[in-house]
């Protein structure tokens, strides 16, 4: 085990202290399952109070860096990161970057429907009829005249997962969470008063279609019409707004 005690200024400790450990952790310096020292010896080494070795031990464990376990042979571990915990880490941030740091939707589109796209040849390839099965569910619901806004959004999530998903490689669909699943909620939160859900929900049976006889450029051109589909909704729901804001600015 190797951690970096040294360089540590008096301000902010506890983050240097999360980083430092941190850092050691990404490099394999700490090694998963390797307990840690004691908070005694941390605060020790590092030259800082218990209270402060404890903060930065929080910091890790938000990050689902370390796990505590107790008991006689308990202490603080580098904790096994699971593909779950690392989704739910990686959604929140993406949706938050997004939301944040106000990026254009034309961008976002961009981003999604180009790597999604990327995911095509894989899924044709490796699909099985469960992915089939998941995605011809969805389009079920999305066919519904009783389903609500947010249901369909939901819906339409799930769809493009499935997709995502039969491509069969689990780095893939880790990496397309912050496209599929942080991108199209708001995308469709922007532009569902002006979308044809018939319209979706035949591009999807279409793209279905087009998975399940294994056929890549079919697929391709498909997922290429919902993002032009996608880009129209944006510009109409944008020049609505600018419309809408030009008739206050008039009455006002």
């Amino acid at each position: 085990m190797s951690i970096e005690y040294d360089n540590i200024n008096r301000e902010g400790m506890s983050k240097q202290i999360a980083d430092a450990i941190r850092t050691a952790i990404m490099e394999g310096r700490l090694v998963v399952e390797e307990r840690l020292p004691s908070e005694n010896e941390l605060a020790q080494r590092f030259g800082v109070s218990r209270p402060t070795v404890r903060e930065a031990l929080k910091r890790l464990a938000a990050q689902n860096l370390i796990r505590t376990r107790r008991g006689s042979s308990g202490g603080v571990f580098v904790n096994r990161l699971s593909w779950s915990e690392a989704h739910e880490s990686l959604l929140t941030t993406a949706t938050l970057l997004l939301g944040m740091n106000e990026i254009p939707f034309e961008t976002a589109g961009e981003a999604r429907y180009t790597l999604e796209a990327s995911c095509l040849a894989l899924a044709c390839a490796r699909r099985e009829e469960v992915h089939l099965a998941a995605m011809r569910r969805e389009i079920v619901v999305q066919r519904s005249r009783k389903l609500d806004d947010e249901s369909f959004c939901a819906s339409d999530v799930r769809f493009h997962r499935a997709l995502v998903d039969a491509a069969g490689n689990p780095v893939i669909s880790f990496q397309m969470v912050g496209v599929v699943e942080a991108m199209q909620p708001l995308m469709n939160m922007v532009t569902y008063r002006l979308r044809d859900r018939t319209r979706i929900a035949d591009l999807h049976q279409q793209l279905a279609d087009a998975v399940e006889r294994r056929s890549a450029p079919e697929a391709d051109v498909v997922l290429g019409q919902l993002a032009d589909y996608s880009a129209e909704l944006v510009r109409l729901t944008r020049q609505r707004r600018e419309r809408s804001g030009a008739r206050r600015k008039r009455s006002s």
